[in-house]
């Protein structure tokens, strides 16, 4: 018997399924399903997964052996289970808004006010979690800003609710469009499912402001506990959420900062040590040669994003003539305040026409405001030093110490807002899924 069962997809976030299947006795054939006592019924067997191996999969489909309770292999044949996945129509749809302010307060000195918008949701947890944010409207108290365009799923109101709002003009002063405000436009889950890859690639700081690896105090101190650091928590949490959207499972590892063997301070060197291949196997490869490289690499420094950013743009770059199916993200972990700044700026900017984000993770008790300057999460787009302007947001950026007192995970802050980054790519170049996935889909 097929059931559907209506579940949340969570890019950010790794989403276990866990299936128990029972024989249900005749007699309570009609008795619905939600008051029957499992204890009652004879267990056949379970099956477990996430939710990323089956909406990466061509088919959608999974099929899982059974097992005993708790995973345990059965010496018999308890049988199979295959999970189909399908996209839900409403969490396809978009409601465009245009929004509005009229008679902001003035906050700059000797101009009026450059407002922005940021559009955020409450997570269970009771924390918010950022979806979009507008661009900036310069020397304007009364801005009027271009349309936004949001999943009615991620909305936390009605587009009935909405209405009211406007009507009503309590609380915000929405500008709805035109009647027909709901449609629809491909989703990050039409493109996975027909081929499409997030290529995931890790850039590690090996600079001497992280401390010396032997001591326990510095960020690199591989414990022998097995407690993860910092470091090695970034590259799991993060690489587990991306394993699913890469076929090969070959991952870019580099780090940055350090002075190699040939007694060179390189800030683009390769994790594995390597002179020639730089992708190692699966998020345990990257743990691994992260290791070894503490044992072969002197910290050095200074903190120098640009030679990483350039680098994997590089690597997008090339796959643009190719293959347009690869969208590439690149996880940059560091502790210290980088002192190439502009040339980043200027590299990201380059960076914003390419399939590529960047997602920063700031470890340790640096400041890190100049990281909020590359995030640009203010609303204005990166300048380059030639006067250019970033052609979208590719940049997200959290300290780990701020996540750690709020209610949502690193990861959660940190991937929220990739896939709609992963749209806006597409889109822009009017990149489309494949036709017939799309149309399965819409169906």
């Amino acid at each position: 018997m097929d059931r559907k069962v209506t579940v949340a997809f969570q890019f950010e976030i790794v989403q276990p399924l866990v299936f128990h299947v029972y024989d249900v006795d005749s007699k309570y054939h009609n008795v619905p399903v939600k008051t029957l006592k499992l204890n009652d019924q004879e267990f056949l067997g379970e099956a477990t997964c996430v939710l990323s191996e089956i909406v990466a999969k061509q088919t959608q489909s999974l099929t899982l052996n059974l097992n005993n309770k708790n995973g345990h292999t059965s010496l018999r044949n308890l049988g199979a289970l295959t999970i189909h996945a399908e996209e839900t129509v409403s969490s396809r749809s978009c409601v465009e808004m245009v929004v509005h302010c009229s008679h902001l307060d003035n906050k700059d000195l000797f101009s009026k006010s450059d407002p922005f918008l940021r559009i955020s949701r409450i997570v269970e947890s009771g924390g918010s979690v950022p979806m979009c944010k507008t661009e900036v409207v310069k020397d304007n108290l009364n801005p009027i800003w271009k349309p936004l365009c949001l999943s009615i799923h991620k909305l936390q109101k009605s587009v009935a609710d909405l209405k009211k709002l406007h009507i009503e003009i309590s609380g915000a002063n929405l500008t709805l469009p035109s009647p027909h405000h709901g449609h629809e436009k491909y989703s990050f889950l039409d493109y996975i499912p027909s081929g499409f890859e997030l290529n995931f690639m890790v850039a590690v700081d090996f600079t001497a402001s992280n401390g010396n690896p032997q001591n326990p105090d510095s960020l690199h101190y591989i414990d022998p506990s097995g407690r993860l650091n910092s470091y090695q928590r970034a590259i799991m949490e993060v690489g587990e959420v991306f394993q699913f959207y890469d076929s090969n499972r070959c991952f870019p590892a580099w780090g940055f900062g350090g002075r190699t063997i040939d007694g060179t301070t390189s800030h683009c060197f390769n994790l594995n040590g390597s002179t020639g291949a730089f992708e190692v196997e699966g998020v345990e490869g990257i743990m691994a040669a992260y290791a070894r490289a503490l044992h072969n690499v002197a910290l050095a420094g200074p903190t120098l994003f640009g030679p990483v950013i350039n680098t994997a743009a590089q690597i997008a770059g090339q796959s643009i003539s190719y293959n347009s199916s690869k969208y590439f993200v690149l996880l940059i972990i560091t502790y210290g305040v980088i002192t190439d700044l502009q040339e980043t700026k200027d590299a990201l900017v380059r960076a914003s026409d390419l399939p590529l984000s960047i997602l920063i993770v700031g470890v340790g008790g640096a400041d890190f405001r100049e990281m909020e300057v590359l995030d640009a999460d203010n609303g204005r787009r990166l300048e380059s030093s030639t006067g250019h302007v970033a052609t979208r947001d590719i940049v997200q950026f959290v300290p780990m110490r701020d996540v750690h007192s709020g209610q949502i995970s690193v990861v959660q802050a940190l991937l929220e807002e990739l896939p709609g980054q992963f749209l806006t790519y597409m889109r822009s170049r009017d990149i489309k899924p494949s036709p017939l996935h799309a149309a399965s889909t819409s169906a």
